[in-house]
């Protein structure tokens, strides 16, 4: 199945992209994916969200996912 990695702020500058398009089988991970379009990524803390929830950087993205954004630490005041 194809799916949609999006980035956001400081994510998306350090990448280089806001979204990309790659196959994913159920058995991968948000981890596994960001990693095989941005080898050796590291998500710090960042937070990853599966189809709008948010979801464990380590755990199968599974059947029908369709959308896996990463989310990086925001500040404010």
């Amino acid at each position: 199945m194809q799916v949609k990695l999006l980035a956001f702020a400081s994510a998306a500058a350090a990448l280089g992209w806001r979204e990309r398009t790659v196959e994913c089988f159920e058995s991968d991970t948000p981890f596994d994916l960001f990693n095989r379009v941005a080898p050796g990524f590291a998500p710090g803390k960042s937070r990853v969200a599966v189809d709008c929830e948010y979801a464990d950087w380590d755990k199968a993205v599974g059947p029908g996912a369709g959308e896996i954004a990463i989310i990086p630490p925001v500040s404010g005041g």
